[in-house]
Order: structure tokens, then C-alpha cells, then sequence
């Protein structure tokens, strides 16, 4: 069996998962409802402005929307250029997204929303193009639409045709979904006390997955 490198282990998945799920959280009642980790909603809501004529509140969705998608080139040029080198890419990019995180913490709520949503939206992107792979299994860490399909075509296959695999890819899939769930929960619960600085939590997983990749690269 191939063995997995550190970035692909489960662990690290829940952890970038709970990440994701305490970023949207966040970005959503702190931000001025705008999903920043995960752009379908976005998408829906500018739709839906630019029909009702309400040209600034589009411009309030798209933003992050831009910011999403430079992350992924982002990303891509990093990976391009740093991906041969002997410390693992993916590492500076955590501690870049727990930089990102810190910043954020800064910025007053209201005026400086925007800014935020957009440091967020890139930063996430970062994150969900370069941890595309846990435990063999091609997962989101970011939103759960994909991980939903995919764990419960392997449920259904586990079910119907009791596929050896199957179950194994249904637990990575579903434990994904359940600490984005949990990610989300712990930001509605921090939210009422810390307001805008609700997001310094999202530290705690970040540095916990760094962590967990730094002594498997050292153990390699």
C-alpha cells in the first residue's frame, strides 16, 4: 500500500474541514452574510441582486467571488513552483492562511467587510486547491456539496453491492461533512461573545494540522 503523504492523512482533513466550516460561519454572521469560504451561494445571491436592480449588493458578492478564484491561481503558480522542493508547498500556505486569519481579527466589522470576505476568500481558495486528497479519497474542505454526492454514492454502493472499499470512503466523505458541521456550530456559539474576533479559533485546527504535516515530513 502506497504510503500517504502527511498532507492526504484524515486528520489533517477534519482539520482543514473544521477550518472551513468556522471561516463560513464566520464570514456569514460577522461578514454581512456573504459565504466566504464557499462561492455557490455567492453566486445565487449576486443572481439575485443584479435582478432586484440592486447593483452594490452584487458588487458586495462578487467580490469575494474574484477573490476565490485568484486563490486558485494562486495556488497553481505556487504549486508549479515550489512543488519539488524539499519542504512540503503546502506548509507555508497554512501558516500564509493563519497570517490571513490574524489580519482579519484586525478589521473592524462594518466598513472593512469587504476586505475581509475578499482576505478570507482567497485564502480559502489556497486551501481548497492545494488539500484536494484525503486518505485516497478527492475531498473538499471547504463546502460539503461534493463530499455529499461522493460519500453517498459510496454508501450507496457499500449498501447495494457491499464493495470492499466503499465504507472506508464513506466514513473519510461524512467525517468531513460532520466537522464542517462542527466548524460552523462552534462559530454560531463564539460568534455572541467574540463578535469579529470569532475567528481567531479557526487558529487552533490550522496550527494543530501544520503540525501534524511538519513531524510526517520530518519522520519521512
Amino acid at each position: 500500500m502506497k504510503q500517504l503523504q502527511p498532507s492526504e492523512t484524515l486528520p489533517v482533513g477534519l482539520l482543514l474541514a473544521l477550518t472551513g466550516g468556522l471561516l463560513d460561519g464566520y464570514s456569514y454572521l460577522n461578514r454581512g452574510q456573504v459565504f466566504a469560504t464557499a462561492e455557490t451561494g455567492n453566486i445565487v445571491l449576486m443572481g439575485i441582486n443584479l435582478a432586484q436592480g440592486q447593483l452594490a449588493q452584487a458588487l458586495h458578492y462578487l467580490l469575494p467571488i474574484l477573490a476565490f478564484a485568484l486563490g486558485v491561481l494562486a495556488a497553481e503558480l505556487l504549486r508549479r513552483r515550489f512543488g519539488n522542493t524539499r519542504l512540503h508547498w503546502r506548509l507555508p500556505l497554512l501558516l500564509a492562511e493563519c497570517g490571513a486569519i490574524l489580519l482579519v481579527s484586525c478589521l473592524p466589522c462594518g466598513p472593512l467587510d469587504p476586505m475581509a470576505n475578499i482576505i478570507i476568500s482567497f485564502t480559502s481558495a489556497l486551501q481548497v486547491e492545494s488539500f484536494r486528497k484525503f486518505q485516497g479519497c478527492g475531498c473538499v474542505t471547504t463546502m460539503c456539496t461534493g463530499n455529499l454526492r461522493s460519500g453517498t454514492e459510496h454508501l450507496f454502493h457499500w449498501f447495494f453491492h457491499r464493495e470492499g472499499t466503499a465504507l472506508k470512503k464513506v466514513r473519510v466523505y461524512y467525517g468531513l461533512i460532520g466537522s464542517f458541521i462542527a466548524g460552523a456550530v462552534l462559530s454560531g456559539l463564539l460568534t455572541p461573545l467574540f463578535t469579529g474576533r470569532t475567528i481567531l479559533a479557526a487558529l487552533v485546527p490550522l496550527l494543530a494540522a501544520f503540525l501534524i504535516m511538519l513531524c510526517g515530513e520530518k519522520s519521512a
